[in-house]
């Protein structure tokens, strides 16, 4: 699986718009208002602005600006899935997409991919889910209970939402059960470290370029305080306007 499937289980069904004729009306509107798209590509590693030029309707098809520079195109070009996100009157937007292909409209060059089938909407804040740097992740400990002790399994992040998080288990060392619940996880933030109870909520398995699989574990907050929320809304704040420009080209 790549970085794009996370959209296409089910647990994001209760949020998926899957009418064409909403799915046509939602992209048009994102593209009428010159709505900037976060183009996610190369497994979520790489990141692009870009925007909706024209839906074809006839055609079941999609066109989108170009990346600044010949070198992300050509990443784009490379994806075998993309992954968009918007957001629309502060809906957050998210669909997924095969492989782009180049074309040219109004005498530039674009990109063309086909029209999605269906599109996530996401009205709460507590959904929205920021990726966590690669370079310098956030870490989270968590105390795992064995036969005879308590140890520490300290995990990269994923992503992060105000609702919950996304955590990596290279190793499978986590009982990855929905429902399972962690006491006293520390999430070492920028600001300081917060500590909470972790619900395991899903399970994803993702397969690396290398091959190697990995477990990617989505987890709800358990009855986090004001303080944690204000801390992990503050860290997620700075997220997104540190990915804003770096994908502007202003970070």
């Amino acid at each position: 699986m790549t970085f794009a499937s996370e959209y296409e289980n089910d647990d994001w069904n209760p949020y998926r718009v899957n009418s064409r004729r909403e799915v046509i009306a939602l992209l048009r509107s994102i593209g009428e208002r010159n709505q900037l798209v976060r183009m996610l590509i190369n497994h979520g590693n790489d990141t692009i602005m870009t925007s909706i030029l024209k839906i074809d309707e006839a055609a079941n098809t999609v066109l989108l600006d170009c990346a600044p520079t010949a070198i992300m195109n050509q990443r784009v070009l490379e994806s075998e899935k993309l992954s968009l996100e918007t957001v629309l009157e502060n809906i957050r937007i998210l669909f997924t997409s095969p492989a782009a292909q180049s074309c040219i409209y109004e005498n530039l060059p674009a990109f063309i991919i086909p029209l999605p089938t269906s599109v996530i909407r996401l009205q709460r804040r507590e959904f929205y889910r920021v990726p966590t740097p690669i370079t310098n992740p956030i870490y989270c400990t968590i105390p795992v209970r064995t036969e005879d002790q308590i140890i520490s399994v300290v995990l990269p992040l994923h992503n992060i939402s105000g609702g919950g998080l996304s955590i990596v288990d290279e190793k499978k060392f986590l009982d990855s059960t929905p429902g399972c619940i962690y006491e006293n996880c520390r999430i070492d933030l920028p600001g300081g470290a917060v500590t909470l109870a972790l619900q395991i909520c899903n399970q994803l398995d993702v397969t690396l370029s290398n091959g190697k699989s990995i477990h990617r574990l989505g987890c709800a907050f358990v009855n986090p305080s004001n303080g944690t929320l204000a801390a992990v809304q503050k860290y997620i704040t700075k997220l997104e306007r540190d990915q804003n420009a770096k994908a502007t080209g202003l970070g």
